[in-house]
């Protein structure tokens, strides 16, 4: 519960009360927007604005050179660094926004096909590992896809700036985890790059990467010996004390190698375990049960014969982790079949082991709620603005407000029994059991009575509650407090 706070005004000061913006003014102006934004998310900023004076404020704070997107966002990212307890995931993924071809907006880059124009925003998203508990944003960047240049040969490709190196660059903005904590980054296929495993290296952080290049050639790391035990599966020293993994391992002694692609070495592999998902219906097949095979191995990954300028910085040589496959087994006819191949720095011994990275890995869908409630919940792409600097400063302020929308569902869950009066403003808790016509004694029962303002039916069957149903039902009470504090409100 640590990482939301309900009153809106509060939660504004926190994560915007610190942003450097070259002069206090913008900085109280800039709390004050984002609590304006927050009581109405998916409002255009005119319906946000209190006043025409107010919307001229905000015009003045989104033209200013210093509210940048960096500059707005900085303070957030701070303070969700410093909620980290444990083991935590950083849930990473890049998002683009579209504000369409047709309209004469200046400085914004072609998007999708090339015939779409907006910006790119690469998000890391903290995640506490065991509950689930979304903590907040650790590190974003915002960027604008460069013209790649004709005809350019692999090693031409490799010396120049990528796109994929955001990848990177964002794990080295997060940064090392504090003590006696452990940060997991976990990336889809688009990370499955080996810049990106030097990069948390580096930063002595542990990774779940989903593989994207099965065909890549690899060798076999089993049968290292180690002083630290005599099982011949050496866990790292760091794993010891208690603190993050590098992912690079240092032997004494190899037994044998073997150079095969990542695809062969897993087929070799025994059975380590397995276990039922249920899959959800879709346009194309049913719900199914679907019968998962786990397997792991220990692998080593060796120096390129062309390596990228970041390799050659660090002088790369060899690296070695584990991969984790899950796969289904005897899918339904015309039903392609689940497969994922993960990579990890943490070490992988048993099928409990491979479980764990498993479920870090789902988790990673999070990431795209945050990209929806950007887009559907904050109206990103709604924006009227036709300069690329004021969008910017908006994609800021609703970065940040999507994390609370995604909290505001999540927190029903990880707390449900904890007393409402604990948690919920006191004005918040009788206004909603005043328009509700009945006593909220728990969290749970603030939460789904709010998202039932909200048009959420509350149906047994109808399982939680969306973000969506929730942020209207809070849209509805907010405005419901606001005009009774005005009632009340007492001249002199």
């Amino acid at each position: 519960m640590s990482s939301l706070t309900l009153d809106v005004g509060e939660w504004a000061e926190e994560n915007f009360g610190g942003c450097d913006l070259g002069d206090v003014r913008r900085t109280r102006r800039a709390v004050t927007v984002a609590r304006q934004m927050a009581e109405h998310p998916d409002g255009s900023t005119p319906d946000q604005a209190e006043d025409w004076s107010d919307l001229k404020a905000m015009y003045r704070l989104f033209d200013a050179d210093e509210a940048t997107f960096s500059a707005l966002a900085t303070p957030h990212w701070r303070r969700t660094r410093s909620l980290a307890r444990g083991t935590v995931l950083l849930i990473g993924d890049t998002t683009e926004t579209d504000f369409g071809i047709r309209r004469a907006v200046t400085g914004l880059g072609p998007t999708g096909d090339g015939y779409g124009l907006g910006f790119f925003l690469h998000s890391s998203m903290m995640v506490d590992a065991g509950s689930g508990e979304i903590l907040g944003l650790a590190g974003q960047e915002l960027f604008y896809r460069q013209p790649v240049p004709k005809n350019e040969n692999s090693y031409q490709r490799l010396q120049r700036s990528r796109e994929s190196e955001v990848w990177g660059r964002v794990v080295e903005l997060v940064g090392p985890p504090a003590e006696g904590v452990r940060f997991v980054h976990v990336f889809d296929r688009g990370a499955d790059n080996l810049d990106v495993f030097c990069h948390c290296r580096a930063q002595h952080t542990d990774w779940v990467i989903r593989a994207a290049q099965l065909h890549r050639v690899v060798e076999e790391a089993d049968g290292y010996i180690t002083d630290d035990n005599a099982t011949g599966i050496e866990i790292p020293t760091s794993y010891n004390n208690g603190t993050a993994a590098t992912g690079l391992i240092e032997t004494v002694e190899r037994a044998s190698t073997t150079r095969l692609s990542l695809r062969a070495v897993l087929a070799k592999r025994p059975l380590s375990g397995t276990y039922e998902l249920s899959v959800g219906a879709t346009k194309d097949h049913e719900a199914r049960t679907a019968r998962m095979q786990v397997r792991f191995a220990r692998i080593t990954i060796r120096r390129p014969k062309r390596r990228t300028k970041y390799q050659c910085q660090i002088d790369f040589q060899e690296l070695t982790q584990w991969v984790v496959e899950t796969r289904e087994v005897d899918p339904p006819k015309g039903v392609q079949p689940l497969h994922w191949v993960l990579w990890t720095s943490l070490p992988v011994t048993s099928f409990d082991d491979a479980w764990q990275i498993i479920e870090y890995y789902e988790r990673r869908w999070l990431i795209e709620e945050f990209h929806k409630a950007i887009k559907t919940g904050c109206r990103l792409e709604d924006r009227q603005f036709m300069e690329a600097h004021r969008l910017e400063a908006v994609a800021a302020f609703t970065s940040v407000l999507a994390v609370r929308l995604l909290q505001l569902k999540t927190v029903a869950t990880t707390s449900p029994d904890l007393p409402a009066e604990r948690v919920v403003p006191k004005i918040w808790l009788k206004m909603l059991s005043a328009l509700r016509k009945r006593k909220l004694p728990t969290v749970r029962d603030f939460f789904r009575h709010l998202a039932g303002l909200g048009g959420f039916p509350m149906r047994k069957r109808d399982g939680n509650p969306g973000w969506i149903t929730l942020w209207r039902g809070l849209d509805k009470l907010l405005l419901a407090i606001r005009g009774f504090v005005a009632m009340n409100q007492r001249c002199g």
